[in-house]
């Protein structure tokens, strides 16, 4: 269990995935961020050339310009925050494009130019669909589709409506293929592949995330450590496939008796982590003593109150004390 005080483990699989897929942010990560922050530098850099060589006399010159220059200072921001950007300032950086390109499109002298915004709509709502779950990302591709429509119909330059529709259903079929396939690689990526418990990553960070919940708060958060007493014999008695199957069959009596937000993991071997939001060490202890009546297969537990200033890492430190002396007490 030393590997343990490193800090992972894993969450109520079917939950913590459901998770993931339901509400975390890939573009959380400073990768996600870098990259809006290139897509924002991208497009500043056509805005300017759009202003430097318009297509026509029509070309709204100064609205590019006032683009480029939001684009690249918006940009820079994300860069040199990339390690601090909250969720609001996020979502509110994918909308932005939304808002220019309706702008752009309101101001469109031609169809020719309505629908060479396709492009841009694609980008957004495929990066949407990436970094958000899908009911997010359909949030925002819907704001880019109506602000974007009331746009091009403002403008109604002639013949851009088939076009225009032919644009729309684009967008609205890669947001859908791109958003199941993110969904399918967070869940692979996420998921512990013999119990369907999520795995150390997914595990820590959604642990990460609610001990800082409860430090902010002042609400307890109790994590748990559980070892397999004699799982060793069991797979020297019976065989590996029995071991699979008795762990399997745990996953499954101890995540029937958690909270949505409860989060059981597979540490890996016959380990597994307990994160417990809103639990104080007596919630905890009755919930691990409902755990044991669930399934006769013995083991032995250690658990760790937060407190001020605590880390994931010092909590499972302190589980994993707690876990040995309960083994020394059973060996004795």
């Amino acid at each position: 269990m030393e590997a343990v005080t490193q800090g992972c483990g894993v969450s109520s699989g079917r939950v913590i995935l459901t998770r993931m897929n339901g509400g975390s942010m890939l573009t959380a990560r400073p990768g996600g961020i870098a990259l809006l922050a290139l897509l924002y530098a991208v497009g500043a850099g056509l805005c300017a050339v759009g202003a430097l060589v318009p297509a026509s006399p029509r070309t709204p010159v100064v609205i590019l310009w006032v683009l480029a220059l939001l684009g690249a200072a918006v940009s820079a921001l994300l860069w040199l925050r990339r390690d601090r950007l909250g969720p609001r300032a996020l979502h509110a950086a994918v909308a932005l494009p939304s808002v220019a390109i309706g702008v752009l499109a309101w101001r469109s002298a031609t169809a020719v130019g309505i629908v060479g915004l396709g492009p841009a709509m694609v980008t957004v709502a495929v990066f949407a669909a990436h970094s958000f779950s899908r009911p997010v990302a359909r949030a925002h591709v819907a704001l880019l589709l109506t602000v974007a429509t009331a746009g091009a119909l403002a403008a109604a330059p002639a013949g851009f409506f088939p076009q225009w529709l032919t644009t729309v259903v684009t967008v609205v079929v890669l947001t859908e293929a791109q958003a199941r396939i993110s969904g399918d690689l967070r869940r692979a990526a996420g998921t512990d592949p013999l119990t369907g418990l999520a795995n150390r990553r997914a595990w820590q960070a959604a642990a990460e995330r609610s001990l800082a919940h409860a430090l902010r708060s002042g609400e307890p958060f109790t994590v748990a450590l559980i070892d397999l007493d004699g799982f060793k014999a069991v797979n020297d008695r019976l065989g590996h496939g029995a071991g699979d199957t008795l762990l399997q069959a745990l996953a499954g009596a101890w995540s029937a008796e958690l909270r949505l937000s409860d989060l059981l993991g597979r540490y890996g071997g016959d380990e597994f982590v307990l994160s417990l939001p809103d639990t104080d060490a007596d919630r905890a202890g009755d919930l691990l003593a409902r755990l044991r009546s669930g399934h006769p297969a013995p083991w032995s537990a250690g658990t760790a109150t937060a407190q001020p200033g605590d880390t994931l890492t010092e909590m499972l430190m302190r589980a994993d004390a707690e876990l040995y002396r309960a083994k020394r007490d059973r060996r004795s």
